[in-house]
């Protein structure tokens, strides 16, 4: 029987590499649900080609837009729109596995969804869980979901453990994540305070959205990724580290209790973890090149606390600074920074002021365990405000 997917934002960088991936495995996947936030072009052709059954758009104006163009196109595709709808195909009965690949908090209610109805969930919304935290788990374990990472550095760590997870407390000493460094590793601190929209966005490796190519020049992507390994593999703050790697060619490693290291390598092509995630336990293929030993360029590594990394990435420390504090500061952080990333991006801060919209964010907002997705989404909301008036405060 094939294994229904749902895919939470085909349209991004991530959903176009799942259908990617679908597209060669269609003798054992189909194709649920699409959901995009606007872009009804991109998504109307994936509905011409892949035939969902359902197709959602996050605003109601681009899904009406969407019900117009797939009736004139006489596609057999119902068209819903809303945060509701979102809900309705992550946990919907007949779906088997979920693609998580909205970006932000706006990803957090479907992924609850998803949870809550015990699907098989890949994760590729690390915000789910940095925003989530105890209370995505919670969902997750009650339901009876299955979760599996799909950014490559948690997959590498999820592929370089034993498959059995109550063996994993026993055996790790540290969790290992590699980082790129992403476009400034070598620029003058200094001269940040000039960086552009484009030159942020242009990674030396990897092919992603806007918001997270902003998200890995400051590295603020590994931040919240190292929060994301504390809540996917149940070990504590000072047990995970990250070693700049500019190649990305090992994507993370597991450091054992006898000090071997356990790594996955491989091309820097999402298509591999994302195969994975819809395979496991098994292996399919990805469509991504094979790493040829014989051409591979010598691989460097560079400790984040040297070469002047500490003041050209003054985010990543936040991390493990938010896992410390009170429970809820993750979500803080995460908000602050999308409100921080969506100015810069729209050239209504500088570059080097982002880091300044989250710690004065942090420091404003207090807050106070939350225990549900309404208080979650209050706390987002909160956060968001707060980081609003500092980056206005930051054009003054």
């Amino acid at each position: 029987m094939k294994q229904n997917i749902t895919i939470l934002g085909s349209t991004g960088s991530i959903g176009t590499n799942t259908l990617d991936v679908l597209s060669k495995h269609l003798d054992r996947f189909q194709v649920f649900a699409l959901t995009a936030s606007k872009q009804v072009d991109l998504i109307l052709a994936q509905c011409a080609q892949f035939k969902p059954k359902f197709a959602v758009m996050a605003q109601e104006d681009a899904g009406r837009l969407l019900a117009e163009r797939i009736k004139a196109e006489g596609l057999p595709v119902e068209v819903l729109w809303g945060p509701e709808a979102l809900d309705f195909v992550s946990a919907h009965e007949e779906v088997h596995a979920v693609m998580a690949a909205i970006v932000g908090a706006a990803g957090l209610s479907p992924c609850l969804a998803a949870a809550h109805a015990g699907k098989r969930l890949l994760l590729a919304n690390k915000e789910a869980l940095v925003v989530g935290g105890e209370v995505f788990l919670s969902a997750v374990k009650k339901g009876g979901a299955v979760l599996l990472p799909i950014d490559s550095e948690h997959s590498a760590v999820f592929q370089s453990l034993p498959e059995n997870p109550a063996t994993w407390a026993d055996r790790i000493d540290q969790i290992i994540l590699t980082a790129s460094g992403g476009p400034f590793r070598e620029r003058d601190v200094a001269s940040l305070k000039n960086v552009t929209p484009d030159e942020a966005c242009a990674h030396p490796n990897w092919v992603m959205g806007r918001k997270i190519s902003v998200d890995s020049a400051t590295m603020m992507n590994k931040a919240l990724e190292v929060i994301e390994a504390r809540y996917l593999f149940g070990v504590s703050p000072n047990q995970l580290s990250v070693v700049i790697h500019p190649q990305s060619i090992i994507h993370s490693m597991v450091k054992y209790k006898d000090t071997s290291i356990v790594a996955q390598l491989g091309t820097p092509d999402m298509r591999v973890p994302i195969a994975y995630g819809l395979s496991w336990p098994e292996r399919i293929t990805s469509g991504a090149q094979t790493l040829d030993f014989h051409k591979l360029k010598p691989m460097t590594f560079e400790a984040i606390d040297d070469h002047g990394h500490p003041d050209r990435f003054p985010g990543l420390k936040l991390a493990w600074q938010s896992l410390s504090a009170a429970s809820g500061t993750c979500a803080v952080l995460n908000a602050a920074n999308e409100i921080a990333v969506e100015a810069f991006l729209n050239k209504q801060i500088r570059f080097d002021q982002i880091h300044q919209v989250n710690t004065e964010t942090l420091a404003k907002v207090q807050p106070q365990s939350p225990q549900s997705l309404p208080d979650l989404l209050a706390l987002d909301a909160e956060s968001r405000a707060t980081a609003s008036e500092v980056a206005r405060a930051c054009r003054a």
